[in-house]
Formats: C-alpha cells, structure tokens, sequence
C-alpha cells in the first residue's frame, strides 16, 4: 500500500505557503494550498491528506473554529497548528482541539517535519 504524501496548508500569508510548500517538497510531500479558511473548508476530498497545517490566526477565521468546525464535519484529519501571535490561552486552545503539534513562527524545518512523518507513519 502506497503511503499518503499530501499535506493541506492554510495560511494568508502567501510567503509562508511559498515557504512550506518548498519545505514539504524537499521530504516528498505534495502540498495544496489555501490562502483563506473559507477556501480550504470548501475543499471537498480530503481523503488523500496526511494532515493539515493551519494557520491560527487567518484574516477570515480562527483556525482553531476551522479545526473543530472539521471535526463537526466528520474529518479526522490530523492537525498542525501554526502561529506567529502565541499567547497561553491560544495554546492551550489549540492543545484541547486535538491538534498533532503547536508551532510558533518561525519555526526549524525539524519541528515541522517531525509531525508530518508521524501522522504519515500512522496513515501508512
């Protein structure tokens, strides 16, 4: 069985996705892009995904009500929350949506990679 290599990433700012999506491409991984929330919840197939790197804090939503507006919808996939406006209460929110990691930016390639490859291992 061939492993799942696709990772979904949200963010609006178009020089992180440039970022990750080079990042991804550099350990194998095929990535899909989303610059807003609405875009990415309108997505229809989710089914080939490793997981989903979500950005916090989007011009049009809360990517923590993104994630649990997922799980209301029945998608279980994984979850990688990133930041650049940490604070302990978003933290812990994001902690107790279930999420894989919580990353802070800039954060190291290792950090990021390291959560993809366990939830592909667990796809596998």
């Amino acid at each position: 069985m061939p492993r799942r290599k696709l990772v979904y990433v949200v963010d609006d700012d178009p020089a992180m996705l440039r970022g990750v999506k080079r990042l991804l491409r550099e350990y194998g991984y095929d990535s899909v892009l989303f610059s807003t929330a609405g875009a990415f919840q309108n997505h229809e197939d989710f089914g080939d995904g490793v997981c989903v790197i979500l950005d916090v804090d989007l011009n049009d939503a809360s990517g923590i009500d993104v994630r649990h507006r997922l799980a209301a919808a029945g998608i279980s996939l994984p979850v990688i929350f990133i930041t650049g406006k940490d604070s302990h209460a978003t933290r812990m929110a994001a902690h107790a949506s279930g999420c894989l990691a919580y990353l802070t930016k800039p954060f190291s390639a290792k950090s990021l990679i390291e959560p993809i490859e366990r939830a592909a291992v667990g796809l596998a």
